[in-house]
């Protein structure tokens, strides 16, 4: 949308919008009011300032609309539409300066959307005629939308070999009452990125998959730290994830516990054993009381 420009950077106000567009026949833009249509300030709204700066920020498809500046004596509306579709309303008359778009853009993540946010004096209630607006960019959830920082959901090192399973993100696309996951949407599109080194080491090396698991070959008996980043090649902006937190292994624990674990059998072993030996040993003493007492007996009576 073109805009006039106040002095010394500061964001223009509803009588400079008018004069901008009155300097500016013949360039209207798709959806805006022309010169023909410009909507007329009615009186005491001189002050009434237009949103600037409005900006998507999105990731695993959570959309929210932002804008400037904050309202000190006006409110915004806000309205999305895929292209080719009707204006629908959000965030009425709210003091807030931003507006989350989720619900209407995971309808059909391919889809191209565009947002505008009306300007209105205070007591909107009292307004009348077509008040100003600002068009955002056009925004493709499919394309823009960032990719989260993905979970390690587990690892384990045996011997030579390293598996390592990452967790997709749920996203808010719902199907059939069910919310997908990246892998849902993306498909073979998502990848994942290992970056793994040795424990003692800081050269790192990568590994990459189109599916969520990882096998890779270490070497036997050292420790190695990793991290995941998830990835669309395909795209030519928002590519990569931020990387997950570092997970490392620890073969001294792994033989600890091992050890720990062959100590407590043994002595359960033992435990065991030696139950059974005081039985028997109580068992064999109780049969050799009795039998003392039955060669006793003749000798008493007599």
């Amino acid at each position: 949308m073109s805009c006039w420009k106040s002095p010394k950077g500061k964001p223009p106000r509803l009588g400079q919008l008018f004069l901008g567009h009155y300097l500016e026949l013949g360039r209207a833009e798709p959806g805006l009011p022309t010169f023909r249509h410009l909507p007329r300030a009615p009186p005491g709204t001189a002050d009434v300032v237009v949103a600037y700066n409005l900006t998507w920020k999105s990731t695993n498809f959570k959309t929210i609309l932002e804008w400037e500046p904050k309202p000190i004596n006006h409110v915004y509306t806000v309205q999305i539409s895929p292209r080719l579709g009707n204006w629908k309303s959000k965030c009425f008359y709210t003091t807030d300066t931003e507006c989350d778009l989720t619900d209407e853009i995971v309808n059909d993540v391919h889809q191209t959307y565009q947002a505008r946010v009306f300007s209105y004096p205070a007591d909107a209630t009292d307004y009348s005629g077509e008040p100003p607006f600002t068009n955002s960019p056009e925004f493709i959830p499919y394309i823009e939308t960032k990719l989260g920082q993905p979970t390690i959901q587990s690892f384990k090192q045996v011997g030579t070999e390293l598996n390592v399973i990452v967790q997709d993100a749920r996203t808010l696309v719902k199907v059939n009452g069910t919310f997908l996951s990246l892998r849902d949407v993306f498909g073979k599109d998502l990848s994942y990125t290992l970056y793994y080194w040795k424990a003692s080491s800081t050269g790192k090396k990568t590994a990459k998959t189109n599916t969520n698991e990882f096998l890779i070959d270490v070497d036997e008996g050292q420790n190695y730290c990793f991290s995941v980043q998830a990835g669309i090649p395909s795209r030519k902006a928002n590519q990569k994830s931020p990387e997950s937190p570092i997970e490392c292994t620890s073969h001294e624990k792994g033989m600890f516990r091992e050890m720990f674990l062959v100590i407590g059998i043994v002595v359960l072993v033992v435990i065991i054993f030696t139950i059974i030996l005081s039985v028997s040993l109580y068992k064999c003493r109780k049969v050799r009381a009795r039998q003392s007492g039955k060669e006793s007996t003749p000798l008493n009576a007599a």
